[in-house]
């Protein structure tokens, strides 16, 4: 957890606290909060040296974190320091949670993630959402996130915010859906359909994914491109350990690029997209393999037994994908190109043909490309995290609401 403070939506609880002392103590209070967040189990003192304020200074804003139930204390420190020990100090594991939820075009999942960073209740629903009118899909949703909270609740957990993943244009409010073509969405105040009494924000699932990978990924540079690969083709472009988000909010559709401008009829209404031959319906289609539960898991399978047809169809998959990814690497030279979504599962037959293309057209150095250790779960773990450092930015506005 030690990417930069205050990457939430717009719309979320993250923004700017104001420049008085009491927005001063606030910030004061997100610091400590981040900083054992990070590095903790730690000390008054070993708090105070990492964001230089007094050891006095710290100690109240401590004991304000603990009597909000944010921190706990964990006893003395481990031995071998010189002079006294001081008593180590971990986030709570109890008190505010992240719940977050994902609407998918053939599943909807909900989680609930404490203070550490740990998915403490979870519920999935297999279901195809395509064509079908946001309100039932809205009220199954619900459904399960009052299971995933009363699951929360048994475990001394309570909801601070809930973060919904979408697959679609989201507009800056953080709740109206624009569009979302896999979906068959237009115009859709997801707010007005979600139950009120927690706060609220929806955004892309791609952007949600390039979260999680910034916060919760291994290494992850603060500049990169992340292509969240599932029935859709989204990215979210990081920079500077920001997202960036273009004007209205709809940056990174990376799957409505034309990779082949007189190609098939797109959902978007162009021709010739990247999702028409590297999303997961399109390698499934060339692959010869049947529509279930575990689809990637038998491409892998197939792929892994030397079925021909199948490695041909992710070698077109991982051809289209370097071309469309050539241009957003010539555009935003990012340092780290990062596979996530289903299609991560498959990375060993899809990446020789993305990495060749992007050798071959890239105009300086090959950007180089990782897979994603998180995959599918991304866009989830995303939202769900979005909400927790919402909590660790201003902890003072959560301890409000408890």
């Amino acid at each position: 957890m030690t990417a930069p403070l205050h990457e939430v939506h717009p719309a979320g609880p993250g923004r700017a606290l104001p420049d008085t002392q009491q927005g001063m103590r606030r910030r004061n209070l997100g610091r400590v909060l981040h900083t054992v967040s990070a590095e903790g189990p730690l000390s008054r003192a070993a708090v105070a040296s990492r964001i230089g304020l007094t050891r006095a200074a710290v100690s109240t804003l401590v004991d304000e974190l603990i009597r909000f139930g944010l921190l706990e204390e964990l006893g003395p420190e481990r031995p071998g320091r010189v002079g006294r020990p001081g008593s180590a100090l971990a986030v709570s594991g109890r008190g505010p949670a992240g719940v977050g939820a994902e609407v998918g075009v053939d599943h909807l999942a909900v989680c609930a993630m404490d203070l550490r960073g740990r998915v403490r209740a979870r519920a999935v629903r297999h279901v195809a959402n395509r064509g079908r009118s946001p309100k039932p899909v809205a009220e199954e949703l619900a459904a399960l996130v009052r299971q995933v909270v009363a699951d929360a609740e048994q475990q001394e957990l309570w909801p601070a915010g809930l973060a919904v993943a979408v697959p679609g244009l989201i507009a800056r409010d953080g709740r109206t859906v624009v569009r979302a073509p896999n979906l068959g969405w237009h115009d859709t105040d997801l707010g007005a359909l979600l139950p009120g009494d927690l706060p609220l924000t929806v955004d892309n699932e791609a952007n949600f994914g390039g979260l999680a990978e910034l916060w919760l990924g291994d290494g992850t540079p603060r500049d990169f491109l992340h292509v969240s690969a599932e029935i859709g083709i989204g990215a979210a472009v990081v920079v500077d350990g920001r997202l960036l988000r273009g004007t209205r909010g709809f940056a990174g559709e990376l799957g409505h690029v034309p990779v082949e401008p007189d190609g098939p009829a797109c959902a978007c209404g162009g021709r010739g997209c990247l999702e028409q031959y590297a999303g997961e319906e399109a390698v499934l289609r060339a692959a010869g393999v049947e529509q279930g539960e575990d689809r990637v898991g038998l491409l892998a399978e197939r792929a892994a037994e030397g079925d021909e047809r199948v490695r041909r169809a992710l070698r077109d998959a991982g051809r289209a994908l370097g071309v469309a990814l050539t241009g957003a690497v010539n555009l935003l030279d990012p340092q780290l190109v990062v596979l996530g979504g289903a299609l991560a599962g498959v990375a060993p037959w899809l990446l020789p043909s993305l990495e060749a293309e992007l050798a071959r057209r890239t105009a300086g150095p090959a950007c180089p490309v990782a897979v994603s250790r998180l995959g599918p779960k991304g866009p989830l773990l995303g939202a769900a995290h979005s909400v927790v450092r919402a909590v660790l930015d201003d902890p003072a506005a959560v301890a409000e609401r408890a």
